[in-house]
């Protein structure tokens, strides 16, 4: 049965291992419920109905606060400063060159070691349905340029879409690319591999990226390759194609170019579907590309709430975001945000079943 709305709730949600608390948020409306940590802005579960009316928990995640801090490959997390790689860790904005942590050698991955995803985020309620999440980066932090001022909008729509919205603005030159980390398996956390699950892509083109996983600077044609997904097919159809790219990644890791390119509004982007509960979710951003993500670092040495164990390919990403090492790459849609701009994203996750 499909929850009842319910304006948002805090609760305790244990604490750090320093002993810092951490608070969990809820929200129901529209068939959907959605559990948010102050802590890295986490997702830490989105519930929503099958075709019979039955709710799971579609987001990968831990049941208590201090897995996320010690053991998480960014579960459900706020993303930022930077998502995805930036090559060497290294960039040069403006004729000074920086330096943020290597913290996924040899490169810098979401923000370096200690990123958005480990933050505390100061969390209120924000309408009937929704939460304002807010966060203060100061200059130097991750070795970043700029204090970052954060605020994003978790929102449930009347229909049950999860709407996020990003703003940033900053007091000098700096680079931004914030993205929500969500692992999604429409079958229910803990229930298995997501190969059958089809998925739909409107992206003509591809980043493909060298052995340690940085773009290479092409946008490769996906048209004969696994990574034509622009008609539907299950995620595991051309996994074990053998091609280099796949073998490199050790699935697919990488950022698909949509075809609207970056836009003011939202723009449809992705339909994933699981054809044995019949859930359906639908993905729209004003964002210029989709990292697909098949879960190929999970290991079954982490368990969910479930109990159950996450093991290779139990969830799929979709990371709406701007293009990995763009900062190092002038060709890519620009990341850099300077005094007086205003950094806006929108992504909306929609759901139904059939």
């Amino acid at each position: 049965m499909a929850p009842a709305d319910a304006p948002p709730r805090r609760e305790p949600f244990g604490a750090l291992p320093d002993g810092t608390p951490v608070a969990r948020w809820t929200l129901a409306r529209g068939g959907t419920r959605l559990g948010v940590l102050d802590l890295g802005g986490i997702v830490q579960t989105l519930e929503v109905p099958d075709r019979q009316g039955r709710v799971a928990n579609v987001s990968l995640g831990f049941a208590t606060a201090e897995p996320y801090m010690t053991d998480s490959p960014y579960f459900g997390a706020l993303i930022g400063r930077f998502g995805n790689r930036i090559a060497q860790g290294r960039f040069t904005l403006d004729g000074t060159t920086h330096q943020v942590p290597v913290n996924e050698a040899p490169h810098s991955l979401h923000g370096g070691e200690t990123g958005f995803d480990k933050r505390l985020w100061d969390v209120t309620p924000n309408g009937p349905a929704g939460l304002a999440l807010r966060l203060t980066s100061p200059a130097g932090e991750m070795g970043f340029p700029g204090t970052l001022s954060v605020t994003v909008a978790y929102t449930l729509e009347e229909n049950g879409a999860f709407r996020i919205d990003y703003l940033a603005t900053t007091d000098a030159p700096t680079v931004v690319n914030l993205t929500n980390h969500t692992y999604v398996n429409l079958g229910g956390e803990g229930s298995g591999p997501v190969a059958g699950h089809r998925l739909a892509l409107a992206a003509s083109r591809y980043l493909p990226v060298d052995a340690t996983l940085i773009p290479t600077g092409e946008l490769a044609d996906v048209r004969g390759t696994p990574f034509d997904f622009r008609a539907a097919k299950p995620i595991g159809q051309d996994l074990r194609a053998g091609h280099p790219q796949l073998l490199a990644a050790q699935g697919y890791d990488h950022c698909m170019v949509l075809d609207k390119g970056p836009t003011e509004t939202p723009g449809h982007a992705a339909t994933l579907h699981d054809p044995g509960s019949g859930r359906v979710m639908t993905v729209s951003t004003t964002e210029p590309g989709v990292q697909l993500y098949s879960g190929n670092f999970l290991t079954g040495s982490l368990a969910g709430p479930s109990g159950r164990a996450y093991r290779q390919g139990d969830a799929v990403c979709l990371e709406t975001q701007h293009f990995p090492d763009a900062p190092n790459r002038p060709a890519f849609p620009s990341t850099v945000l300077r005094p007086g701009e205003t950094f806006r994203s929108t992504t909306v996750h929609g759901f139904t079943a059939r």
